[in-house]
Parts: structure tokens; C-alpha cells; sequence
């Protein structure tokens, strides 16, 4: 009988899925529609994706370049929807920018879809944890001020850059894709893949098990940003309780081989 809040993960995660099974039964789905989130938004929304053969796409962190994308897709593909993980939402692609009126209207929507069901959008969110992944992020923000602050955020990021983790948590770390360099390394197989988006100091590790980090410097504050998400198979929704907390474990875990505690 407690209210819980969702974050900005888990409310797009519920918003995809529902726009996708609405297109799928209607069958709008025609096979040139795409979705959109930023690379720190949660892996959940592009499993989804797959799942009702629908193309998505990475951008860097920023709503202009998921209006690019919209702009350069135009007339070849159709966009439904897209979103990163601090609440921004875009459902079509008549306003080309973050809207919460829309968005809101449409997570009203989904709530009430769910009520007719019987279930509430946390009911619902643990049945597509159930079909597709548990997956849980956390942020963690390190403030460092002033001149030193800023020296030290360089030599971290210079750190994780130059001397990798090979393991996090105790999973091997797959692949590394440094947005500065533009560059995806695999280190099971050693094949080098290039990056086409912008240059940016942003580095992210890819788990064996599916889990990322990422990190980058903010562009307006004096903070270095830990993206953590952990992922693993739900079982049941009676194993629900348990299966988040090992996840918190897993997270604290990770976090305390980057450093970052």
C-alpha cells in the first residue's frame, strides 16, 4: 500500500513497452520504426526494442542529438519514441525536443492500461523484469571544486582510460568503448570497432553479464558522473525481493572496484 517512486530508467522502460505492444496489436509495426536513448539510459528500453523488432539507437548524453537523429532518419524511418534517464521523454517526433506534457499524458496512459488489467505500473514493471532482464541502475555523483578538482576528475578519467578494469564485481569486462578516442575494444576477441557519434570524454564498460558503467566528467558542474547498471535474470515475481537486493550487491560491488565509494 506504499507509494514507490520509479526512476527515470524504469518510468521509460514501462513507456516503450507499452507504446511497442500498442503499435504490435494495432499493427502499425510496418519494420523501418525506431526508438532513441542516450548511452547512459538503461539497455532495458533497447532489449525491448528487439524484442518487438524494432531498431534503436545510442546518442550521447542531450536532447538536440536525438532530434538529429529524428531529423536525419526523416522520410526513411519512422520514430516513435526515445528518452535518457533524468525524466526526458519524447513520444513522436512533432516537437523534436524533451516534452513532458506529451510524455505525461502517455504515462497516464499506460497507468491506466495497466489498471484495467488489474495491476499497478510497479506490478507491470516487475512482469517486463520477468520477460526481459532485472535491470537496475544507480548514479553516483563525486563533487571535486575548484582548480584541484577539476586536475583530479582529469587524472581519474586519465586512469580508468589508461588502465582499465579487467574485472568489476567479479564479472569480466567485455567491452570498452571510449567516446574520446571513438573507439569499441572487445577483450575476448581483441577487434577494434569505431564509434560514430560525436567525440566526448565519456569511457563505459560492458559486463559479461550484461551489466554497464559509465563515466564522464558533467559539462556543468564540478562533478565526475558513475552510471552503474546491473542486470541479471528474474527468476519468478516471487523472487523479486531477492533478486533486487543481489542486485544492490552487485552494484556496491562494482562500485567499490572503480573506486567510486
Amino acid at each position: 500500500g506504499e507509494f514507490v517512486l520509479l526512476n527515470g530508467n524504469q518510468t521509460a522502460s514501462l513507456l516503450i513497452y507499452y507504446i511497442l505492444k500498442t503499435w504490435k496489436e494495432k499493427g502499425l509495426l510496418k519494420g523501418n520504426e525506431f526508438i532513441v536513448k542516450t548511452i547512459v539510459t538503461s539497455e532495458l528500453l533497447s532489449e525491448i526494442a528487439n524484442k518487438f523488432g524494432v531498431e534503436s539507437f545510442d546518442v550521447l548524453t542531450g536532447f538536440k542529438y536525438i532530434a538529429d537523429l529524428i531529423h536525419r532518419f526523416e522520410g526513411q524511418k519512422t520514430f516513435i519514441a526515445g528518452g535518457e534517464e533524468s525524466y526526458g521523454y519524447l513520444v513522436g517526433d512533432f516537437v523534436r525536443d524533451k516534452d513532458a506534457i506529451s510524455s505525461c499524458a502517455m504515462i497516464a496512459e499506460t497507468a491506466a492500461w495497466a489498471a484495467e488489467q488489474g495491476k499497478s505500473l510497479y506490478q507491470l514493471l516487475k512482469e517486463i523484469y520477468l520477460e526481459f532482464g532485472f535491470y537496475k541502475e544507480t548514479l553516483l555523483s563525486l563533487t571535486k571544486k575548484g582548480k584541484a578538482g577539476a586536475e583530479e576528475i582529469k587524472q581519474m578519467m586519465e586512469n580508468y582510460r589508461n588502465h582499465p578494469p579487467v574485472e568489476l564485481g567479479g564479472v569480466k569486462v567485455l567491452i570498452i568503448k571510449d567516446y574520446l578516442d571513438q573507439k569499441e575494444t572487445n577483450l575476448e576477441t581483441s577487434e577494434v570497432k569505431p564509434i560514430d557519434l560525436p567525440k566526448s570524454d565519456v569511457l563505459q564498460f560492458f559486463l559479461i553479464d550484461g551489466s554497464k558503467v559509465t563515466v564522464r566528467p558533467s559539462g556543468t558542474e564540478p562533478k565526475i558522473k558513475f552510471y552503474f547498471g546491473a542486470r541479471t535474470q528474474l527468476a519468478s515475481l516471487d523472487a523479486f525481493e531477492a533478486t533486487d537486493a543481489a542486485l544492490d550487491a552487485k552494484i556496491k560491488a562494482i562500485i567499490r572496484d572503480m573506486g567510486a565509494a
